[in-house]
């Protein structure tokens, strides 16, 4: 990308169309332009303390936000892309209300060309002076006369800058068919502050407006937008415009529009709204179950919200270039490949899973995030929280197949690793800049955003939780709103005499950060209660002063029936009708709190686990192995204690407890790859295939089953060919060798084929096959598991050839170099190269990825996450210690690396002498039984 002063002189492309389109107005330049003296600006700030503009001029606004002074009624659009010189012009008229008296407009405007900028007023057409502030992206356009409170005025500007480079603004993008020919699209990516960088706006979400869109195109390619085409207009020089319908009132990051040769296919809804998914030519065979989804997703929707879905159609297109998973641009919402495209012959039940998710997430944002969107970045998770958990809700019961129920409580556990650090935030939390608004997308705002209102549903029932938010979008469409409306709205008035205070008890779930750790202790038939904050540090300060209202819920060894008890002080008690064995709290882990039992209690679950496991849900059981190998880390629990619960697992079958168990156990095996400790390393491995191998045994290689099953299998095969566990290694082996010979043509089950193809990357040859099929294939699903398969091979010169290729782009798309990168940086034989090609690549990746990102968090934290030495500490800390604000020192992930990091360090250093012992005792234990 190149500067607006760079475009200034670069300005190619297509300036005679706009010409053309701004023709009427060219008649007024001749209009002088006189600053008044009795000019206002919007903040009334004298000149001495204004910032400086390009020309050195005083800029007259001071602030990253913009002034409510004039706001946008409504946009008229016109835009070319020149898909040959990669670059594109366009004009934008925008309608404005004027709330008082001023005679400065302030909007954004990002790296573009601004040219014949006009003020349409009720007295006639005058000419303004643009001021340009890059650092907050804003423009001011000076008017000679007072732009009076409660008239409607229009701008008119022409802008030009060249297509981005990157994965946000209007940007290029491109794909290769499968003859070799590299063909070139348009796409745009808005959220959360890049409309700028596609045309002058008020980039802001509280900012809506209605938007009329009109592209210019050449007829090999399509446009698409918002809105339904109502017209073609052919131009001069064999040029076609489409006019698109105008646009609801919404906020400019939804605003979206391609230019491309995609093809499509459609159906209708019941309720009536077209429904089409866009693809290039060579995939729109991978559609039908997109479609299909995205029809019954809608509908469900539909009847759900008791709202009919706005507009008159939604397009969902697979887009080759994109960074994110997907985006719910109001009517044209997007994806990446992988997340829209399902081949029923080569796509596993886990992509099955994903993309209806992924679909299911971006059609709940139409009501929630485009229906109703929050007022500012703050409360980001208003969206992303209420779109993660209505996956769930939604496909739950349009899916019941896909047993979504047994995925959920990862969500959570995930949240709850970033929000254990002293560097985590609350979910609503204020940000300002471009970089702190990127950051906001992270698995606070999404995953734990919607763990809390999984926990508030069950707290309310679902009945009164679904009148609830139906009563919150009806009262607040085409709005914008803040945490406390959402409250409001599921306070029910007349639910009883007793009101419920949602706000007083989610207040303390949103504006605080972290979570809580409920201590419980029985005694007879008395139950003490204590809460206090879980923190993964040395420092107990800043775990000191929080306090949560927790919906607590329990279950006991007489009694199968859910009780409940809101803890809202530090500490309680409660009184059980009998003595009990044990106790459960955090019921299926409805709860977004961890709990440890004290005195007995986990022995007496640890007890109950190893006779009757089946006494407690899959969930349950998910649940304390995670909540007791975290209280491991913060010394609240034994290391020994840990791995005795852990020996039940050689009984268990349900996909979140196995998955669980693999999620504590296997990166204690992962940090200790990264030090020189193979014994006990190996060791470590050893007892995680014993603790499986029965079940290891039980699975079949075929496609057979549900999905969790499917999901389970592919889980399992792959873990225990990665660890060499010879059945595995050999059935793999031979399966690769004989879909080798066959060139590739040979049908595998798919759920089996990751197993397979990282045993045969692991020789130069294989791996070169491996690729030269991941070239060719048009199968995104399959093209990923290969691409995983050989980031986990050991030969090095392959891995490092593999993250060159990721970021130059060509052979393996950039948009995949986060998860080679971090694949590799996983792989024993190559965190030390991920480590090193991140530090010298690292300028080059926060220009494509962008400063702040969820990519970029994921680079730093997925690379860094598993070492735990001083030495390693120290040369991340040099490294990153070395950057300026500008590229990226202040990023939150850093944080969370060097926390993360030391502990790591800690952990190791507490418990290694432990698990060397407990392993000991273990084998010890085990060979007298063989005896």
């Amino acid at each position: 990308m190149i500067s607006a002063e760079a475009a200034c002189r670069r300005r190619s492309g297509p300036a005679s169309v706009v010409t053309m389109l701004v023709a009427p107005l060219l008649l007024v330049l001749f209009v002088p332009f006189s600053p008044s003296s009795g000019a206002q600006l919007p903040n009334q700030a004298k000149a001495k303390d204004l910032p400086i503009a390009t020309n050195g001029q005083p800029f007259p606004w001071d602030r990253m936000r913009l002034p409510t002074t004039v706001t946008p009624l409504h946009y008229d659009l016109a835009i070319h892309p020149n898909l040959t010189t990669l670059d594109f012009t366009g004009v934008v008229r925008i309608e404005l209300d004027v709330h008082e008296d001023t005679n400065t407009v302030i909007l954004h405007a990002k790296q573009m060309q601004i040219s014949d900028v006009f003020l349409l007023a009720p007295e006639g057409i005058k000419r303004l002076k643009v001021l340009e502030y890059p650092r907050f992206h804003q423009l001011a356009l000076l008017s000679d006369s007072v732009l009076i409170k409660g008239r409607k005025y229009e701008v008119h500007l022409a802008f030009a800058a060249n297509l981005s480079d990157s994965f946000h603004g209007f940007y290029k993008g491109s794909y290769r068919t499968s003859s070799g020919e590299v063909r070139v699209l348009a796409s745009t990516q808005f959220e959360a502050t890049f409309a700028r960088g596609a045309f002058p706006c008020f980039d802001e979400p509280a900012f809506k407006a209605n938007f009329t869109i009109r592209i210019i195109r050449e007829p090999r390619h399509i446009a698409i937008s918002n809105m339904p085409m109502v017209k073609t207009v052919e131009l001069p020089g064999g040029l076609l415009e489409d006019h698109f319908d105008t646009t609801v009132k919404m906020s400019t990051y939804l605003v979206a529009y391609i230019v491309s040769d995609f093809k499509s296919v459609s159906k209708t809804t019941q309720h009536g709204v077209k429904i089409s998914i866009y693809a290039v030519p060579e995939k729109i065979d991978q559609t039908a179950f997109a479609l299909d989804a995205a029809v019954k997703l809608l509908d469900f929707y539909d009847d759900y919200f008791d709202i009919p879905y706005p507009l008159p159609k939604q397009d969902l297109a697979a887009i080759p270039d994109f960074q994110s998973g997907a985006m719910e641009n109001w009517g044209l919402t997007t994806y990446r490949e992988t997340g829209l495209l399902f081949d029923p012959e080569k796509s596993s039940a886990s992509d099955k899973l994903g993309i209806t998710k992924v679909i299911a997430h971006e059609l709940a944002h139409q009501w929630f995030g485009n229906l109703v969107t929050m007022e500012w970045w703050n409360d980001l998770w208003l969206n992303e929280g209420f779109a993660k958990f209505m996956e769930f809700v939604s496909l739950d019961i349009t899916y019941p197949e896909l047993h979504v129920d047994d995925f959920f409580l990862a969500k959570c556990f995930e949240a709850m690793e970033v929000d254990s650090l002293s560097s985590s935030h609350p979910v609503s939390t204020p940000v300002e800049n471009p970089t702190q608004i990127q950051e906001m997308f992270d698995d606070v705002s999404y995953d734990k955003g919607a763990c809390i209102l999984n926990m508030l549903r069950d707290f309310l029932t679902p009945e009164a939780f679904e009148i609830g938010i139906v009563r919150y979008l009806k009262r607040y469409s085409y709005q914008n709103t803040v945490n406390s409306h959402l409250w409001e709205s599921l306070t029910n008035k007349w639910y009883s005499g007793d009101e419920l205070d949602v706000r007083a008890i989610m207040d303390t779930w949103t504006l605080q950060e972290g979570f809580p750790l409920v201590t419980v202790e029985v005694r007879g038939r008395e139950v003490r209660l204590s809460q206090e904050r879980y923190l993964k540090t040395d420092d107990p300060s800043p775990s000191e002063g929080f306090l949560w209202q927790i919906p607590l819920t329990y279950k006991t060894s007489a009694s199968n029936t859910v009780h409940r008890f809101l803890l809202k002080t530090k500490t309680d008690f409660l009184f059980l009708p009998e003595e009990v064995d044990w106790v459960k709290f955090n019921v299926d882990m409805s709860g977004y709190y961890m709990v440890h039992y004290a005195g007995e209690g986990w022995n007496s679950i640890i007890k109950l686990l190893q006779h009757s496991h089946t006494a407690l849900s899959g969930n349950d059981r998910a649940n304390l192995i995670h909540n007791v190998f975290q209280l491991v880390s913060i010394e609240k629990v034994r290391l020994d204690t840990a791995l005795e619960l852990s020996l039940y697992l050689s009984r268990e079958t349900k996909i979140m407890a196995v998955t669980q168990g693999f999620g504590e156990l296997v990166p204690l095996y992962k940090l200790m790859e990264k030090r020189d400790m193979k014994v006990l390393e190996n060791q470590m491995k050893s007892y995680i295939v014993d603790l499986f191998q029965d079940l290891i045994d039980q699975q079949e290689w075929n496609d057979s089953g549900s999905v969790s099953q499917r999901v389970l299998r592919s889980y399992l095969l792959l873990f225990s060919c990665v660890r060499n566990y010879a059945p595995c290694v050999t059935k793999a082996t031979q399966l690769f060798n004989q879909w080798k010979d066959s060139d590739g043509t040979m049908s595998l089950p798919v759920d089996i084929t990751m197993a397979v193809f990282v045993i045969g990357a692991r020789t130069p040859e294989g791996w070169d096959f491996l690729f030269e099929k991941y070239r060719h294939s048009l199968q995104m699903s399959v093209k990923s598991r290969m691409k995983t398969a050989m980031a986990v091979s050991p030969l090095q010169d392959k891995l490092k050839w593999m993250m060159e290729q990721s970021l130059i782009g060509e052979i393996m798309k950039t948009q995949d170099l986060p998860d080679v990168v971090v694949s590799v940086s996983k792989n024993p034989h190559g965190y030390q190269l991920a480590w090193d090609f991140l530090r010298a690549n690292w300028h080059t990746m926060i220009k494509k990825f962008d400063l702040g990102s969820s990519t970029i968090s994921y680079l730093v934290t997925g690379v860094t996450n598993q070492y735990s030495t001083r030495e390693m500490l120290d040369e991340v800390r040099s490294f990153f210690g070395s950057l300026t604000e500008e590229t990226g020192s202040e990023m939150r992930c850093i944080q969370q690396a060097y926390e993360t990091i030391e502990d790591n360090i800690r952990w190791m250093d507490k418990n290694l002498p432990l698990l060397q012992a407990w392993l000991d005792k273990r084998n010890r234990r085990v060979s007298h039984e063989d005896l």
